[in-house]
């Protein structure tokens, strides 16, 4: 299972902490990083058992999960830019008075009113995730969706996928056999976008590659690797040093 399907798939809870408890590891949900238990780790010359190294991962990788949360797409926390910037100062402990006078907006009284509305938001969004739990009780008919990427710079109409379309779509587009190999790159958004995703599992979650290695990898699949691996970028999945000397999956 890809990552992007245990964060999505994930309860309140686990999202908080920022990582699941398997049968045999922990795997953090922002980033896919596994730790085994049973295993004793060391970090400043201190040991450490699993969970705790888990937690220890997240703080020095990520510095929270509210960090990392705050920073995704505003289509996936449908925040405003305003709404985003209030939470971090929040966050931060910063009181009513200290967020006005950063901000440079109203009255302390303004930043009451901004706290209600978000208040109010949580409320509705908790009512909402009811219904839809509910719902999925009821709903026989409710197609299985494929969650969009967490690093995704822009969710919309192409995102509005369903697993048999993305099986039919890999069908299409990539040749038969053990190896990832690109027949032609596809020349629609949601196709596009679809096999991107395919792409992206074969590059190491972990490994930072040099631009001859990322274009070996590229290469392997499709002979227009330059191409591929510029929107592999756009779309989110790459990131890379401004000078292009090195390219790793983005997180």
């Amino acid at each position: 299972m890809e990552i992007s399907d245990l964060f999505w798939n994930a309860s309140l809870d686990e999202l908080k902490r920022g990582y699941i408890q398997e049968k045999a590891s922990y795997t953090c949900l922002l980033c896919g990083e596994k730790v085994e238990k049973g295993v004793v780790y060391t970090y400043n010359n201190v040991l450490y058992e699993a969970e705790r190294y888990m937690r220890i991962h997240i703080e020095r990788t990520h510095q929270s999960v509210f960090e990392y949360l705050i920073g995704m797409d505003k289509r996936l926390t449908g925040l405003t830019d305003h709404q985003n910037q209030l939470l971090q100062l929040f966050f931060q402990g910063k009181s009513d008075k200290e967020v006005q006078q950063e901000m440079g907006i109203g009255s302390t009284s303004t930043i009451r009113h901004h706290r209600f509305a978000l208040k109010e938001k949580e409320r509705q969004a908790k009512v909402f995730l009811t219904m839809m739990e509910l719902l999925k009780e009821k709903d026989e008919y409710a197609p299985a969706f494929i969650a969009p990427h967490q690093t995704a710079k822009m969710v919309d109409e192409r995102y509005d996928i369903i697993e048999e379309e993305q099986e039919k779509i890999l069908t299409k587009f990539f040749t038969e056999g053990p190896n990832l190999v690109l027949k032609k790159f596809p020349p629609k958004e949601k196709q596009r976008l679809i096999v991107l995703r395919e792409i992206a599992t074969q590059i190491e979650g972990e490994r930072a590659y040099d631009e001859k290695a990322i274009n070996q990898l590229l290469k392997a699949i499709y002979e227009d690797y330059a191409m591929i691996r510029r929107y592999l970028i756009e779309y989110g999945f790459l990131d890379r040093k401004p000078d292009g000397s090195q390219y790793w999956l983005k997180k």
